[in-house]
């Protein structure tokens, strides 16, 4: 029950992402952005140096820099090593115990390492809200839209994003900033998103945003 290997697969491009519902703008001061599970345990399963891994951790680095211009918090998700059967819950019969308590598990990948104003928060199940204090964080910041980049689109990202948006957090999921098992899962995920529960903007797009908001506030020379 261990995570499977990974095929390389191409991220995809502007011209393939689904028609969004929702056509709502990024606004800086509105928004988080989400590095989702982004632990080398989870992305070990990815041939280094191949797609979609590599361009999804450019991606999510380009994000990470233009939001800490325009003032954006950034929060990781992490879960833990050594989880206890009650702790892994019911992810347990889909995935085994998970990671070990060790380094070369748990830590963020190196590229994307949070410094000390990042928020690094402990993850228990898909979603990035579930037993955590996300929402109330993000409340007391006066934050109602969520970025989510990270693996894996299908599982963790979309749960994610449809669970903003029961809480009527507006979610966007980066295309091009996150990863997935294959094209198919990573599609659909997209595919499911973009019809139900958030927008669906490439990096490019978010960056578009993100500098503007800086200009507004002043935040980039």
């Amino acid at each position: 029950m261990s995570l499977p290997t990974i095929a390389p697969y191409p991220l995809p491009t502007s011209e393939e992402l689904p028609e969004n519902r929702a056509h709502w703008p990024l606004e800086p001061e509105r928004a988080l952005l989400l590095v989702h599970d982004m632990q080398r345990y989870f992305v070990r399963p990815y041939a280094e140096g191949s797609q979609p891994i590599a361009g999804a951790v450019a991606n999510i680095a380009a994000l990470r820099s233009a939001c800490r211009a325009a003032g954006v918090p950034v929060v990781y998700t992490a879960k833990p090593g050594d989880m206890t059967s009650e702790q892994r819950g019911l992810e347990r019969d889909f995935w085994g115990a998970g990671m070990k308590a060790v380094a070369e598990h748990t830590d963020i990948v190196p590229e994307l390492a949070p410094d000390g104003e990042d928020l690094l928060l402990t993850k228990w199940r898909y979603s990035a809200f579930a037993q955590t204090d996300l929402a109330e964080r993000m409340a007391a910041q006066g934050r109602d839209q969520i970025v989510v980049t990270g693996v894996y689109a299908h599982i963790g990202c979309q749960l994610t994003a449809a669970d903003a948006f029961m809480r009527d957090i507006r979610p966007f999921l980066i295309a091009d900033a996150l990863a997935d098992f294959s094209a198919d899962h990573h599609r659909s995920a997209l595919s499911y998103a973009a019809g139900r529960c958030a927008t669906v903007l490439s990096t490019r797009d978010a960056l578009d945003f993100l500098d503007q908001g800086a200009d507004s506030t002043g935040a980039r020379p």
